[in-house]
């Protein structure tokens, strides 16, 4: 029975409050100018929401790429240091091997 009553109250209460709103009638002129200003509030709000959900997936994947990726980098930074001695060589004119200087 409590139930019943709760829901009961809930409906009279939304009904009154929809009955109420809607049932005036408003003569009143929207200028263009404020439909222009609702317009750009709703597109910042999208903006907005869409530069959050980008820093944050920015952050997401740079966690788990780090996680995963930190010997990756290590061997790309290796192999960028073989890669600029043996440019260097071949700059001098000389072939020397350089994979026992570590």
């Amino acid at each position: 029975m409590k139930k019943l009553f709760l829901h009961l109250t809930k409906f009279i209460y939304f009904f009154s409050c929809w009955w109420i709103i809607f049932s005036i009638n408003a003569c009143a002129y929207i200028d263009p100018s404020v439909v222009t200003y609702v317009i750009q509030a709703v597109a910042g709000v999208f903006v907005a929401f869409g530069a959050i959900l980008t820093v944050f997936r920015h952050k997401i994947f740079s966690f788990f790429r780090k996680t995963s990726s930190k010997h990756a980098k290590r061997e790309i930074h290796i192999k960028n240091e073989e890669d600029i001695r043996i440019a260097i060589d071949k700059q001098e004119g000389t072939e020397n091997d350089h994979s026992n200087d570590r």
